[in-house]
């Protein structure tokens, strides 16, 4: 048996706690062109999974906010893009994510938002790249 598989299964673990970590409740997350602030509600259940749930403005009630979620294998999947030194595009997660594309597609920029958080990519013309120098 290959050790490959139990290293990418700890990375992959690595990266939800990192996420957790960073994106408690009441985090707002970065967004590149927002009117209004997007933020962590916490984790719940999207698409059958354990995901990162967070409020998105409701511009027709302002006291009801939206709630759209991004689920583990969805972090992971966009966490491999980033790390394999590709651009995570907006392009590549509408055409890879399809389902997280198709819930909403501010989940692009929730995935990349709180990539920047953690000092991992930052954002250049409709893409998050990997960050060359990590923040200390």
């Amino acid at each position: 048996m290959s050790r490959a598989p139990t290293r990418a299964k700890g990375v992959t673990k690595m990266i939800i706690e990192q996420i957790r970590a960073i994106a408690k409740p009441g985090v707002v997350i970065p967004k590149p062109e927002a009117k209004s602030d997007f933020i962590v509600k916490g984790w719940g259940k999207r698409r059958g999974e354990e995901a990162l749930i967070y409020y998105i403005p409701n511009h027709e009630n302002r006291d009801r906010p939206n709630q759209k979620g991004v689920n583990v294998s969805e972090w992971e999947q966009a966490h491999s893009r980033v790390m394999s030194g590709e651009d995570f595009s907006r392009q590549w997660f509408e055409k890879n994510m399809t389902a997280c594309f198709e819930e909403g597609d501010c989940n692009f920029t929730t995935i990349g938002g709180v990539f920047q958080l953690l000092g991992l990519v930052d954002y250049e013309r409709g893409a998050y790249k990997l960050r060359r120098t990590r923040e200390a």
